[in-house]
Formats: structure tokens, sequence, C-alpha cells
């Protein structure tokens, strides 16, 4: 509901004082699954996406890349990265266009660990700049410098709200 793919069944839902459908550009989605073109190399899929935001320039997406540990100038088709390698160019499509909240499923999911650290770094960085991340994980440890508080779902149900400070210690 809050990236705007589904509505709700009552009540309504504000982002930056916005309903979800007017402040789309303010959010960077990043799904379980890459949901990335096989066919196109990683900067033609992210100038596809870039397009949807307006943005004509290469230079956010390669920087994107690079902040993900991506070259922007590898010319293989997406369909032919490693699983790793297709989640960080996922990350990189979340983030080219310096949203103000991020929304990411599973971002550590089939990464190498040094890649793990690499995202995680990142993210700091991000939130150190003013970005609000929600981030569904099961790594908790890689979210200890970033986290706010951890809630752990159990059947679909909020079954515990822990500050971080308080879940690290």
């Amino acid at each position: 509901m809050i990236a705007g793919l589904s509505e709700p069944s009552s009540g309504s839902i504000l982002l930056f004082g916005r309903k979800t459908r007017d402040a789309r550009a303010s959010i960077g989605y990043m799904a379980h699954a890459p949901l990335l073109y096989d066919e196109l190399s990683g900067m033609e899929n992210l100038r596809f996406f870039a397009r949807l935001y307006g943005i004509n320039s290469d230079t956010p997406l390669q920087d994107a890349m690079r902040n993900v540990g991506l070259d922007p100038g590898l010319a293989r088709r997406v369909g032919q990265y490693s699983q790793g390698m297709r989640q960080r160019l996922s990350l990189a499509r979340a983030i080219f266009h310096s949203p103000k909240l991020l929304l990411l499923d599973e971002p550590f999911s089939n990464v190498d660990p040094d890649s793990a650290s690499q995202i995680a770094t990142l993210l700091v960085q991000r939130r150190s700049a003013d970005n609000t991340i929600l981030l569904v994980t099961h790594q908790l440890g890689l979210l200890s410098e970033m986290a706010d508080e951890f809630l752990v779902l159990s059947a679909g149900e909020l079954s515990a709200r822990t500050p971080a400070r308080q879940a690290s210690a």
C-alpha cells in the first residue's frame, strides 16, 4: 500500500503530505524479485526506468550502478547476470532518482557477504542523507548501524517491536 501497488480497504496513506499516487516520484521500490528486463543490459534497464521519471542523463544511472558495485560499462545482458548482480541492479534502479523513501524487500538476498556489506554501507549513507528506509530482511545484523527499530512479524501479525539499541544490546 505504501508503494501504491494496492489500495487500503479503509483509511488512507499520506506520504510527504500527499496521497501515495502523487508521491510516487519520491519513492524508491525494490521488490523481492528483481523485475528486470533480461534481454537488456544493466544500463539499458536503468535508462528504460529513468525515462519514467523524466531522467535523460546517464550520470545518475552510472553513479547508482557504481554505488551498488556494478560496472556501468558492462554490456552483458541482465539475463546473463548472477542472482547477486541482478539484486544489486534492482537496488540501483530503486536509488538512481534520489528518492526520499526507500522500500526494500530483502535487498541482501542472493548477494555475497562483501556485497551485502557494501549495500548496508550504502543504506547507512542514504539514511544519513535524511532518507527514510523501510526494509524487510532476515539479516538483522547488517542493519545495526542503520535501524531505529525492529518489527517482527509472525503469521502476518506484529509480534514484537524493539528499538534497535535494545535489540543490539
